[in-house]
């Protein structure tokens, strides 16, 4: 029976076993897909389809620019920590990024589909099949954003990848100084993880959902729900500004104020005065290596029994 490309492909795709090894258990099974797949798993050939169930929580942010306008943020997980430090595990994560600079992607599922830059004969998705299938771990390409602007970018990568920032900046000019501010800015950004630019960006609603919650823990508290009504406006009105500070970058204490209390906006309006235009920080884009998955706890000397056992 004569075994067709697409058939290999597939088989690629399921198990990301190597390009000969998929056509010889095709060959051997007659062309019967399940078959082949447990032929390639008898024979230890089925690396990627053991792994696609496994928890992939660390890995590695990294960005990339193309010019002083154009940069891509990009977050690609691994299972270990061991991995995420892996030369060809970097490499594949700086392939990702330089993939994304270059495309008009909108998501991940798109980008997946897309022709390999870095060989042309796969797509990202088989490329990401055969890296899992060589590494050994369960890998996953899990977002991204590519960033233009009209001003310039700048980019921040903070614990060795652990966290990747990219800030983009209204400015009639670029130059060292510029650079260097929104540089620091993106330290800011990578240390203290604002939420907004500024306050414009907060709708009435996020606003109104806090004062209802401050509102409740004081009627809730048995001496502060007794106090009057105007103070106890005074009090949810304190504490809300209080939390905008904490997530409005422009809000936030400068981490390099030399008094302690300059806040990022202050600092911007310096820099502008020693440039000569203004230097307005339009957005950014943070990422932090397994931000929101929720880690598996591995108990290792049990796994190592069931092995043993297996």
């Amino acid at each position: 029976m004569a075994i067709t490309a697409s058939q290999v492909k597939e088989l690629r795709e399921i198990t990301g076993a190597g390009m000969m090894d998929c056509k010889k258990a095709l060959t051997e099974t007659n062309g019967n897909m399940d078959e082949a797949v447990e032929f390639l798993r008898k024979n230890g050939q089925a690396k990627a389809e053991k792994k696609a169930g496994r928890v992939a929580a660390e890995g590695l942010c990294t960005v990339v620019l193309k010019d002083e306008k154009t940069a891509a943020v990009v977050e690609v997980n691994s299972e270990t920590d061991f991995v995420a430090k892996n030369d060809t595990f970097v490499e594949f994560v700086n392939s990702v990024a330089k993939q994304v600079v270059e495309s008009d992607a909108a998501d991940v599922d798109a980008l997946l589909d897309e022709k390999w830059n870095a060989d042309a004969s796969k797509t990202v998705k088989e490329a990401l099949v055969e890296k899992i299938a060589t590494i050994g771990e369960n890998l996953t390409i899990r977002r991204f954003a590519k960033v233009v602007s009209e001003g310039c970018v700048v980019s921040y990568i903070h614990g060795g990848g652990r966290i990747g920032v990219v800030v983009d900046a209204a400015v009639s000019a670029v130059n060292d100084d510029v650079k260097e501010a929104l540089t620091n800015i993106a330290m800011q950004i990578a240390a203290l993880n604002p939420k907004y630019v500024d306050r414009s960006e907060i709708s009435e609603e996020y606003i109104k959902h806090e004062e209802e919650i401050l509102k409740a823990q004081i009627m809730n508290d048995p001496k502060e729900s007794q106090k009057p009504e105007k103070v106890i406006e005074g009090m949810i009105k304190g504490r809300i500004n209080k939390e905008l500070k904490e997530i409005c970058l422009v809000d936030q204490v400068y981490v390099k104020a030399e008094d302690g209390k300059q806040t990022v906006g202050k600092y911007l309006e310096e820099v502008s005065k020693q440039v000569g235009f203004d230097v307005k920080v339009n957005r950014f884009v943070r990422f932090e290596t397994g931000e929101g998955i929720e880690k598996k706890e591995e108990d290792f000397a049990a796994e190592v029994a069931a092995q043993m056992n297996a």
